[in-house]
């Protein structure tokens, strides 16, 4: 039986510090002989911020790494670029602010070839480097939706913090990743047009990888403008019925917001994000974009 291939893609900006962290953590993986591995680094920044970092890990990780450059300002791109350069049968994807467990990409593939699937996903945790604020921790706001090892994913939970995909599944498609989708959910579309397409995604909880969730992403405007973006982003996936429930949702929030506070911060920041979303969605389907094309990582 041939040993399969793993392109680990990484795309990343501005962020030499993390991305030391994460290509470190990526040179300690656990493979049992069932895979080879390598590293793909596209670096979102034109003045090449990544390259002193990726050029000192060469002499440190004991896998290959290659580095190349996305001068455009997209996510989308960004994803093309490294897809552009990996050379695998399988495709993996982890952020730039995250770092994987020493097995992370063997619970994948085992995962993939288990259930017969054409990629599988798994969860990311929040790590905190200092105590972060009890409000924050009681609303979960950086933790995400968990599922049973084996739990068919639908296109709207596919995300690109950890994942793992057979290659093949973008035979003959020119752009993987929209550039439509530049400043975020590009993600989201990728799943949804693969679903379309046949292909099947699993979920593997034993394949974690854990996000650093610095101080200023503890911040209440943070999280607002981050879902005000992310609602913006679905203009391009939202249909009639979606922006319909927007319209209803917007008004009865904002009536519940005064009465939500009462039950704590938490409770009532929840809403407010669920009612920056909706308007965010809104606001984007009549043609005003307030944040722009702005990409809010996280």
């Amino acid at each position: 039986m041939q040993v399969k291939h793993i392109s680990v893609c990484i795309c990343t900006f501005q962020r030499p510090h993390l991305l030391k962290r994460l290509l470190l953590e990526l040179g300690r993986q656990e493979t049992e002989g069932e895979f080879t591995y390598s590293i793909v680094v596209a670096d979102n920044d034109h003045r090449q911020s990544a390259k002193p970092v990726v050029e000192e890990m060469r002499k440190a990780v004991p896998v290959p790494i290659d580095y190349s450059v996305e001068p455009h300002q997209n996510i989308a791109l960004a994803r093309n670029k490294a897809i552009e350069n990996a050379t695998g049968d399988y495709v993996a994807f982890i952020d730039d602010d995250e770092f994987p467990a020493t097995n992370w990409l063997l619970k994948l593939s085992q995962a993939c070839g288990e259930h017969r699937v054409d990629g599988a996903l798994g969860p990311v945790k929040p790590f905190f480097e200092q105590a972060p604020p009890r409000w924050l921790v009681r609303g979960r706001f950086c933790e995400r939706p968990e599922y049973p090892t084996g739990t068919v994913v639908c296109w709207r939970e596919g995300r690109t913090g950890n994942v793992l995909f057979r290659k093949r599944i973008l035979a003959g498609i020119g752009e993987p990743f929209r550039r439509q989708f530049g400043s975020g959910s590009e993600d989201t579309d990728f799943f949804r047009r693969m679903v379309d397409e046949g292909h099947v995604f699993t979920w593997c909880n034993e394949a974690v990888v854990y996000e650093t969730v610095p101080p200023e992403r503890w911040k209440r405007c943070y999280l607002l403008k981050r879902a005000l973006l992310r609602g913006q982003n679905q203009r391009h996936l939202a249909g009639f019925r979606s922006i319909a429930k927007s319209v209803i949702a917007i008004p009865i929030y904002a009536i519940l917001l005064p009465f939500l506070l009462l039950l704590g911060q938490h409770v009532c920041m929840r809403y407010l994000i669920k009612l920056s979303d909706h308007a965010g969605k809104l606001l984007a389907f009549l043609c005003l974009k307030p944040l722009g094309d702005k990409y809010i990582t996280g």
